[in-house]
């Protein structure tokens, strides 16, 4: 277990809030993203990457799904990655590596993995970077293996649409801030900043990002479906969709 966190329950539950005014139908893309792990592995229990884990979001409920499922979670982030520690309690291989470079692979205790999942994450990665990233993860997975990327994803052929969704959600999300139902994502990060056990390591995150991740940027389901196919997945596409967000799904 993580020698710094001890409520790592509670920073998961307020992890999960904070992110759900952002992501109301969250459960819904992980419950799909799941489904796909499921009919790869004919219900086998998988072994499954994790990638820009965090908390552990995904490694939680694939362990709690599978659970003799053989899980890596990798990420960059020290305190998200402290709380995961804590969260699985040995029952997941946790990896610090950054996908900004080629050599991320390095740390990974398996050379072939039956899945590669993702979410709301990759987004701070650009577009170049992005593409070369998908076809580093196919040299991961073993013949048949999948990947699946969570993420905001809108349909470039509902630009109106998506607009008036969008908006719609961040009222919503406002309402939420109102009524003190969760977190926002700055207010998260301040609580943790003065946590005594988060805090350094929430020092040494600054330290990774001083000006933040990389900018922001959120290309239509298109332009993923095309990087991965560029990467020389054999079959590739959407998974599931919720608004302006998507899962893209490719098969090695």
């Amino acid at each position: 277990m993580s020698p710094y966190i001890t409520d790592a329950s509670a920073w998961q539950e307020s992890w999960d809030r904070q992110q759900e005014a952002y992501l109301p139908d969250r459960e819904h893309r992980f419950a799909a993203m799941l489904d796909a792990v499921d009919a790869t592995t004919d219900g086998a229990p998988p072994r499954l990457l994790d990638l820009a884990g965090g908390t552990g979001t995904i490694s939680l409920r694939t362990l709690a799904r599978f659970p003799g499922a053989d899980v890596t979670l990798l990420d960059l982030d020290p305190a998200l990655l402290a709380i995961a520690e804590a969260s699985l309690a040995g029952r997941a291989t946790v990896v610090t590596a950054d996908l900004g470079r080629p050599d991320w692979v390095a740390g990974l205790p398996h050379r072939e993995y039956d899945a590669v999942l993702t979410a709301t994450a990759l987004h701070w990665l650009p577009a170049d970077r992005l593409a070369r990233l998908y076809a580093e993860i196919r040299d991961v997975l073993r013949p048949g293996g999948i990947l699946v990327n969570a993420d905001h994803m809108p349909d470039d052929a509902l630009p109106g649409l998506t607009k008036r969704l969008a908006a719609r959600a961040e009222a919503r999300r406002t309402a939420r801030y109102a009524a003190g139902a969760a977190l926002s994502w700055s207010q998260w990060w301040e609580r943790a900043a003065a946590d005594p056990a988060l805090a350094p390591l929430v020092e040494r995150r600054h330290a990774i990002y001083p000006s933040g991740h990389s900018p922001e940027w959120t290309p239509p389901a298109s332009w993923h479906l095309t990087a991965l196919t560029d990467a020389g997945y054999t079959e590739v596409g959407t998974l599931w969709r919720g608004g302006a967000d998507a899962a893209v799904v490719a098969v090695r």
